[in-house]
């Protein structure tokens, strides 16, 4: 099954008010196991950067200046993202901008029912726990050293790494080797059965020799733990 993971940075909380969506990350996964293939980019928004937001994400007015506006690569972004399930920590924020962008180019807006938000799981996992990505991140062993601030790829990488140890593990990769590989590559136990030459079974039993040889060595043994507690037979009296 395909899915994306995504996560995106923006100038606020709310695009109701004119915030606006700067920067999206989505990596590509396969059965729960990422792929390679990456969407990335940043856009400029026509507005300025609150203070507040810049110091989350780091991107300034300066930086987003000379970068695309969404519309310019919506197309490459739909594309990507096809008709696969949307997978985002605290979705509903994330489907909230996307959509309103998309509202703004007169495309049609993500449904709803792609959404799968990993906070809703890890609250079902973890009740009265720490729900943020980091804490989540501690919690099974995720590294984010490298993670100063945020941003949309990157926490996109992480969450892709937490979603498959909400689902189930990474144990759960070990059945895709053979689902992802080119049907050419493949090999299925029918074939290499018949492929495989009829070998005569082996005889498995003792020789006349070494029968006599353990009996034998048996015979010298002193109380052996086989005969302890089997009661002996009375004595016959004269």
């Amino acid at each position: 099954m395909r899915e994306i993971v995504f996560d995106t940075e923006t100038t606020g909380l709310d695009p109701r008010n004119g915030d606006r969506l700067v920067e999206i990350g989505c990596i590509e996964m396969i059965n729960r196991v990422a792929t390679g293939n990456v969407f990335h980019a940043y856009f400029n928004p026509d507005r300025s950067m609150p203070a507040e937001a810049e110091a989350v994400h780091g991107l300034s007015e300066a930086f987003l200046a000379d970068k695309h506006r969404f519309h310019e690569r919506v197309d490459e972004l739909l594309e990507f993202i096809g008709d696969s399930p949307l997978v985002a920590h605290n979705a509903g924020f994330d489907f909230g901008f996307l959509n309103t962008e998309l509202e703004f180019c007169q495309r049609t807006a993500v449904c709803m029912t792609r959404m799968v938000d990993t906070v809703a799981i890890a609250r079902r996992r973890h009740p009265g726990a720490k729900l943020s990505l980091d804490a989540l991140c501690t919690r099974y062993g995720i590294d984010r050293s490298h993670r100063t601030r945020h941003g949309a790829l990157l926490d996109a990488e992480l969450l892709a790494q937490l979603y498959v140890e909400l689902t189930g593990g990474r144990q759960i990769g070990l059945e895709l080797a053979a689902e992802m590989a080119a049907p050419a590559q493949r090999t299925t136990a029918a074939a290499v059965r018949v492929d495989r030459p009829y070998r005569e079974p082996r005889p498995h039993f003792a020789s006349d020799a070494e029968l006599a040889a353990h009996s034998a060595f048996i015979a010298t043994l002193t109380d052996p733990i086989w005969d302890m507690g089997v009661a002996q037979p009375p004595a016959r009296r004269a």
